[in-house]
């Protein structure tokens, strides 16, 4: 691969972003380092995902600082790690401690991640991003450009990625197992958070820029800084409809439930058939408000040949939504090598259909329950709607495929100057992440049919789709991004 990170050249001062967009902000390259011996980290966003996130960084090396919004999560986070430097702005983090920082982890609320992982991989920092990469299109174009400047090692959060089960069904399907695939279908059981309401009227704390919370008794029990939250985004005043969790629904601060699943669920169809750059996507929903996504939606992409492979049409589903029944392998047909059913409930049937990716081929349907690409149990192949073979069982065609040492490990790995993560940004992730998007691209326009120009990243046909490929960006955050 032409990605592919130098374990002193990682730690050297970098030359400027050739992509034409991008400027430094002010913010300089870090002095040379001659090796790494231990990592060390700075974790943005310590809450929610970057729990985890940060744990996993926290056991690769050594965490010396943290960043988050919410009071409450930094001071969970510094009990874990008491010698890790607190910020509230990841900029003030960057500057301060850049000399300090080999490696960033970005778990921050989506519209957040571009302006946090191209700053730190301009200081030269590897990064990893959780999903999706970015809030828009743009913005996944142009952390791929970024990455591939800096050659630094990076990695997007879709943990399956790393799943041998996951790179084995993606094998079997490019090896022909199910023939040429026409069909993809994917669906989600998300969103598990409100969507389809509008904004909320009242403002309990005005246009406060750090929010006291109180007790009952009037102690001050957390302190959110909402204006380092807002961050490139249009400010408005702060409502618990937004923090905790439930940004995900609003336009301004999430990608709704295409954003938060896609990445995972798509996942191993993209590897399968390189699904990036539709022609064109078109989007059914409830309703549109224009500040949160639909209760609903249901997505077609239609993607042309290449390199020999036939054009795909896929379908996403969420809010409910899911494919026809008729294409679902029933239940009767989970059975093992000995013939003895796996589903003897219809409850367990649901749940194992409850989310997953359907490929239809001339030979049968694969298909790939679950969120992470499917797993040993269930995984299999519907042969000509009569026959369910699971995949552990099959015996043509014969695959191989690399196993991996953990997703977060693959990054560690790549720091050190190993191989590149395989979601690293440019060769897998900032692809991904732009196919994904797209999707809000057709549900922006309500109806209407969006054709695209990957080349341009241009809706021809629909320039009031443009500020959702690429936004404004708000004062103190447009330096980083523009």
């Amino acid at each position: 691969m032409a990605y592919r990170t130098n374990r002193r050249r990682f730690m050297q001062t970098t030359t400027a972003v050739g992509v034409g967009y991008w400027v430094a902000g002010g913010v300089a390259p870090r002095p040379s380092r001659a090796a790494i011996e231990t990592i060390n980290f700075a974790s943005i966003g310590v809450g929610g995902k970057g729990t985890s996130d940060s744990a996993d960084a926290g056991r690769s090396g050594n965490m010396v600082a943290i960043c988050d919004i919410d009071d409450g999560n930094l001071t969970r986070a510094g009990l874990r790690w008491p010698k890790a430097k607190k910020f509230h702005d990841f900029r003030k983090m960057l500057e301060e401690m850049g000399d300090s920082i080999d490696a960033v982890t970005v778990s921050t609320p989506d519209h957040t991640h571009a302006a946090a992982s191209i700053m730190a991989m301009k200081m030269g920092k590897a990064c990893f991003t959780q999903k999706p990469l970015t809030k828009s299109i743009w913005e996944a174009r142009m952390m791929a450009e970024v990455a591939r400047a800096q050659n630094v090692a990076t990695q997007m959060g879709n943990q399956g990625t790393a799943a041998t089960n996951l790179r084995t069904s993606a094998a079997l399907v490019k090896a022909g197992v199910i023939g040429a695939v026409k069909e993809v279908h994917v669906w989600t059981n998300r969103p598990v958070w409100p969507q389809g309401e509008g904004r909320p009227q009242d403002a309990p704390y005005g246009d406060a820029k750090v929010i006291e919370v109180k007790s009952e008794d009037g102690r001050v029990v957390n302190k959110i800084y909402w204006d380092d939250f807002i961050g490139p985004a249009p400010f408005r005043p702060y409502h618990p409809a937004y923090h905790p969790f439930k940004w995900r629904g609003w336009w301004d601060f999430g990608t709704g439930a295409l954003g938060d699943m896609a990445c995972h669920t798509l996942n191993m169809p993209y590897m399968a058939l390189e699904l990036r750059d539709p022609i064109s996507i078109v989007a059914e929903t409830s309703g549109h408000n224009q500040e949160t996504y639909p209760a609903w939606s249901v997505i077609t992409f239609e993607y042309p040949e290449l390199n020999g492979r036939p054009p795909v049409k896929l379908v996403w589903y969420d809010g409910g939504k899911r494919p026809p029944d008729d294409l679902l392998p029933p239940r009767e047909a989970f059975k093992d090598a000995n013939g003895k059913p796996l589903l003897q409930r219809e409850e367990d049937y649901r749940n194992v259909i409850n989310t997953g990716a359907l490929l239809i081929g001339e030979k049968g349907t694969f298909f790939s329950p679950g969120d992470y690409g499917g797993d040993s149990a269930h995984t299999g192949v519907w042969f000509d709607r009569k026959e369910y073979v699971l995949q552990k069982n099959l015996k043509e065609p014969q695959v191989e495929v690399k196993v991996s040492p953990g997703h977060f490990e693959e990054w560690v790995n790549a720091i050190k100057g190993g191989e590149p993560a395989m979601s690293n940004f440019p060769d897998y992730a900032g692809g991904l992440t732009e196919t994904v998007l797209l999707g809000n691209l057709a549900v922006w326009a309500n109806g209407k049919k969006i054709e695209w120009d990957a080349k341009t990243m241009t809706a021809p046909n629909a320039p009031e789709v443009a500020h959702i490929i690429k936004p404004e960006y708000r004062e103190g955050y447009a330096g980083l991004i523009v």
